[in-house]
């Protein structure tokens, strides 16, 4: 007889069963194994075949797409693939030269005195009361599709009118049914000027803004009030606020005398100002935008400017997944503005004119994900998932060249796949500064305090030995830094005799030395820190370091260098390593001490570098970009006679004073000025990597099947994983299949058949 089951049924019905059902599975696994193998793609199989660049982020999605709150690098990756300011760079010339994006022309100032009337030539700065820039907007130019511009029939907005219940459960612009354009026109501009008067958002330039902007540190003064008034009534805890519509209140520095006509007025004679209508703090802002994103409901689903910008830019964002990825995809109504003709002698060469006169961009969206550790980030780089590592940064490809001077194999194997890493300077720094509110570190309150302090921070940029760090760190090298001024800047006397920095190091038969621990000890006495304690209570002197990374074992070496560095001196130093955005809390508060930042340039002048010391700037006290909070009358009356020279001797002769001052106060330890080298497949043309060109996108061009057949060859799947699951899932059907047949033959008390009988 046969023995019965538990649910009733036949062992033999149901062990039948389950070998059947490992038969499927046994199938399925062979079946897997013939379509795929054991692979390390970390993207969905046939992506390889679409026209999207693929690229990574370093830790964090971007903080701020807001063009009016945006000033960090891993922003650029976005904003200016969205957005367009009124001018760029030419993607080829070099020295830079500026170009009209959404402008019809770059266009000169006219200069007025006092009176009104109109000064001829280049006169003087003291002669010049204002500055006034008429610009013509390109007719014809659209917005990007967005719900904010979606009317009805009567041309009434369909989506200015929300409470959260309507808002649902949406968290992207997308899932709105309804969406819409209109063209650009100058006074999107002038809201957007305008807005950085706003006390709702972080706006890091306004403080130079409303220095130049004739009016606009008044009109700041009447939005406070504008805005309290607005906000009366509401909840303070609420991400929520009536709309703030510029709109409202005109602003004289900026006006729009006709639809397609700019007007802004400069307070004096600015030359740099040039330059700041060419970054993304000049966008247009369309004030749709801002009266949608400020209706109820939707700060808190994650829908505003700072995740999903409105733009007119050839990219537009479909994809926001905050520390995880941004996704663009080709802006539907943008115009496609053409490829340049011209450019370097060596341009031609090296096949970047080849696309002359051809529609913008070349690829249909652009994916970046973000990467919290380095070695995962290189390996699919190098396996080739990557196209381009990092899109925003220019230094990437400095560790594959020192692989490639490391290791005759690595080496082959790079130029097998066709790695091509140039080096290059270019123009940006990193540093180690000090907090000059922090009465251990900073100014002081007395004279005497003053004195010691600057002696502390010039015995700690002694032992910094930033030669050293170059050797210890080749993938990070660079040119130690005598200042605040990359070579690449005119006025920049770096590398030559007179642009020494005489606190930290000397001349010795033509070369910079730096100088002795035996010196930088001398002045921790000066200092009152003989050994590293307080002459006066005989504390040990422990000092904070705040840098944006975390503390992963690949940050370790860095972090242990730098302790090294105090500890020369025998300062202690309490490592305090946050992400991004606690690190700008922390420094907005001023609660910082000794940190690590890098800078670069926005445009090719020294004001843009000498202005990140400038006093009001001051991080800590009006939010500027002055991180150290330094802030030295001297040095900005200087500063504020740079701003109205043209380049030549007279500006150099102002430069070089500002640089012998804060080389003395030393508010930096000036750090170095890395290499440029960009890590880039390829499959991908046209690019030419500079820290000023942040629009790149719509230059780059994929050559799909290259990269396709290329990963196809570099990462030929595993089989024998799947040939040993195949084999274990056999031989877990044999094995069922032979105890079922044992128990076949068993009966109800568990004895073989053929022994009963």
């Amino acid at each position: 007889m046969r023995g019965i089951a538990a649910n009733g049924r036949p062992l033999a019905i149901q062990w039948g069963g389950r070998w059947r059902c490992a038969a499927v599975v046994l199938l399925g696994v062979c079946a897997l194994a013939s379509l795929t193998g054991c692979g390390d793609n970390p993207w969905p199989s046939g992506s390889e075949r679409d026209n999207v660049l693929r690229t990574a982020m370093i830790e964090t999605t971007p903080r701020h797409l807001d063009p009016t709150a945006s000033y960090w690098s891993n922003d650029t990756l976005v904003t200016y693939q969205v957005y367009e300011p009124l001018y760029g760079y030419h993607y080829l010339k070099r020295p830079f030269e500026l170009v009209p994006k959404t402008a019809a022309a770059v266009v000169k100032p006219v200069y007025l005195d006092r009176a009104g009337n109109i000064l001829p030539g280049d006169p003087p700065g003291e002669q010049v009361a204002e500055s006034r820039y008429d610009i013509p907007i390109k007719p014809g130019i659209l917005f990007q599709p967005h719900p904010a511009f979606a009317v009805d029939a009567n041309g009434r907005h369909l989506y200015h009118a929300m409470n959260a219940h309507d808002v649902g459960d949406r968290r992207s612009p997308l899932e709105f049914e309804h969406q819409g354009t209109r063209e650009l026109v100058a006074e999107d501009f002038v809201y957007a000027l305008k807005r950085h008067a706003t006390t709702r958002i972080t706006t890091p330039i306004y403080g130079i803004f409303s220095q130049y902007v004739l009016g606009l540190q008044a009109y700041g003064e009447q939005i406070k009030v504008e805005d309290a008034k607005l906000r009366q009534g509401t909840d303070p805890a609420s991400l929520d606020k009536p709309f703030l519509d510029f709109r409202r209140w005109p602003l004289a520095g900026a006006t729009a005398p006709q639809k397609y006509l700019l007007r802004l007025r400069i307070v004096g004679k600015y030359p740099q100002w040039k330059y700041w209508m060419q970054m993304t703090f000049m966008a247009p802002v369309p004030w749709e935008a801002d009266a949608f994103y400020a209706q109820p409901g939707l700060a808190e689903r994650g829908l505003t400017l700072d995740a999903w910008p409105v733009g007119t830019g050839p990219f537009m964002v479909t994809e926001f997944v905050k520390d995880r990825r941004v996704v663009m995809r080709r802006n539907p109504n943008y115009r496609g503005e053409p490829y340049p003709c011209v450019g370097t002698p060596e341009d031609r060469a090296n096949g970047l004119l080849a696309d002359c006169g051809k529609k913008t961009p070349f690829i249909d969206g652009i994916v970046s994900t973000v990467e919290r550790e380095g070695t995962p980030q290189r390996n699919k780089f190098r396996d080739g998932y990557y196209d381009l590592e990092v899109f925003e940064r220019t230094d990437t490809g400095n560790s594959y060249l020192v692989e490639m001077q490391d290791s005759d194999e690595v080496r082959a194997n790079y130029l097998r796949k066709g790695f091509h890493f140039t080096q290059s300077a270019d123009v940006n720094n990193w540093i180690v500064g000090f907090n000059m509110l922090d009465p251990v570190i900073g100014r002081g309150n007395t004279p005497q305090q003053v004195e010691r302090n600057r002696k502390l921070r010039q015995a700690i940029s002694i032992a910094m030995d930033w030669e050293e760090y170059s050797k210890v760190f080749p993938k990070k090298a660079g040119v130690t830094a005598m200042g605040p001024l990359p070579s690449g800047i005119p006025g920049s006397r770096e590398g030559t005799p007179a642009g020494i920095n005489l606190v930290t190091h000397r001349l010795v038969n033509g070369k910079f030395q730096r100088r002795s621990l035996a010196e930088a000890r001398q002045l921790m006495i000066e200092a009152g820190y003989p050994a590293g304690r307080d002459l006066q209570t005989g504390r040990p002197l422990v000092i904070n370091y705040d840098f944006y990374a975390p503390a992963t074992p690949e940050r370790k070496p860095e972090i242990d260098w730098v302790v090294r560095q105090f500890a020369k001196l025998d300062i202690q130093l309490e490592v305090r390593a946050t992400d991004n955005n606690q690190f700008q809390d922390k420094v907005r508060k001023g609660k910082h001490q000794v940190f690590w930042l890098g800078w670069l340039a926005d445009y090719p002048d020294a004001e843009n570098f000498l202005f990140l010391l400038y006093g009001p700037n001051a991080k800590s006290v009006s939010d500027g970009e002055n991180t150290a909070n330094y802030q030295n009358p001297a040095y900005d009356a200087l500063f504020d006679q740079l701003k109205s020279l043209e380049d030549g001797p007279a500006k150099q002769q102002v430069i070089n004073q500002m640089v012998q001052l804060v080389q003395q106060d030393a508010p930096w330890s000036f750090g170095y000025y890395p290499f440029a080298s960009v890590a880039i497949q390829s499959w991908v043309h046209n690019s030419k990597p500079a820290i000023l060109i942040r629009d790149h996108g719509r230059y780059l061009r994929l050559d799909v099947a290259a990269r396709t057949a290329k990963l196809q060859a570099w990462n030929r799947p595993l089989w024998w994983p799947v040939a040993l699951l195949a084999a274990l899932a056999l031989v877990g059907v044999l094995l069922a299949r032979k105890s079922l047949r044992r128990r076949e033959r068993m009966n109800g008390r568990g004895e073989e058949l053929a022994k009963v009988r």
